[in-house]
Formats: C-alpha cells, structure tokens, sequence
C-alpha cells in the first residue's frame, strides 16, 4: 500500500499536503469536525494510510477546502456519491449510461 496513491482518498490528502509542505499535525489542526474542534494527526494518520475513511461529508468538505481538491474528486476516491449528484433523481437507466460513460473515459488510451 502506498501512502501517496492519488487513486486512494488517503493517497490523495497525503500527496497533496506533502506538496503544499504541511505536516499531519498541522493539517489535522486545520481540519474541523461538526461539532467542533480538530481531527487528531492519529486519525488523519488512518486516512492517509487507508486504514480509516472519512468519517462524514462535513471532513471531506474541510480536506477539500484546505487542500484545494475538488470536492467531487474526494467524494468519488472515498467510494461516495457527490452531493450534487445524490439530490438528482435518475433511471436506472440513466444510471447505467453514466456509469458506462465514465468507465468508457477512465479506460480510454490504456492498453
């Protein structure tokens, strides 16, 4: 398992805080929970390794805010449905052509 896999959440907020300088402590100091205060360097320690995941929509928000990542990224690489996408009504056919669609792009160009 590599730490730094940007096709992982964990992978992602490591690389990312990584290039930005930060440390565990210092990013999990910018992180805040619902109800208040920060998530722990253990626990985002967890995350990174792949050992925890996200705890809510709310911390996925606050990694994507302080690491200027997308927040559809990280919801899709924490096995999420995007907020955006949870609040529209689709067919399962529908659902089946953009799953297909999507696959289709992310094969594209490899052999």
């Amino acid at each position: 398992m590599n730490p730094d896999d940007p096709r992982t959440f964990g992978g992602a907020i490591s690389q990312k805080r990584k290039q930005l300088g930060l440390s565990q402590k210092q990013l999990a100091a910018r992180i805040q929970r619902e109800e208040g205060g920060q998530i722990s360097p253990q626990y985002l320690n967890d995350i990174e390794h792949d050992r925890r995941n996200p705890s809510s929509d709310h911390i996925i928000g606050e990694f994507a805010r302080e690491l200027s990542l997308k927040p559809d990224y990280l919801y899709v690489l924490a096995g999420r449905i995007p907020t955006r996408l949870r609040d529209l009504t689709f067919s399962e056919q529908q659902v089946d052509r953009l799953v297909a669609a999507a696959y289709r792009r992310g094969t594209s160009g490899r052999r």
